[in-house]
């Protein structure tokens, strides 16, 4: 089991910047690719970006892409969601997910491990 824990959600008026970070824990592997999804009320869970065990291959959805970025430190196991010029429809719960062979995908189904999420609210 690969377990993962998110922080770094919180409250930030529009414009401003978070960093989520993403945790895991557990069973050591070396080929997992990360990403990051997210869940407003009432929606469906969405894509919002990926990134490859080396970190070389990364992929974003349109509605983030140039104000996100994510990374990773294999080091620390952790990887990270930069947030900049954040708008109200930001406003979700972002979930960590991981999985354990390499493909750069942005499906929901295609990761097999998730964490419980961390708050971001994007005030207008």
């Amino acid at each position: 089991q690969v377990h993962l824990v998110e922080s770094g959600g919180g409250l930030v008026q529009a414009g401003g910047s978070l960093r989520l970070s993403c945790a895991a824990s557990g069973r050591t592997v070396n080929t997992d690719v990360r990403g990051w999804f997210r869940q407003a009320p009432g929606k469906e869970r969405e894509f919002v970006a990926t990134i490859s065990w080396s970190g070389s291959i990364t992929y974003y959805s349109d509605s983030v892409k140039g104000r996100f970025t994510i990374s990773r430190d294999n080091d620390k196991r952790t990887v990270y969601l930069q947030m900049n010029s954040l708008k109200p429809e930001d406003t979700a719960v972002y979930y960590c997910a991981a999985r354990l062979s390499p493909g750069i995908l942005t499906r929901t189904n295609d990761y097999e491990y998730w964490g419980q999420g961390t708050q971001v609210t994007v005030a207008s």
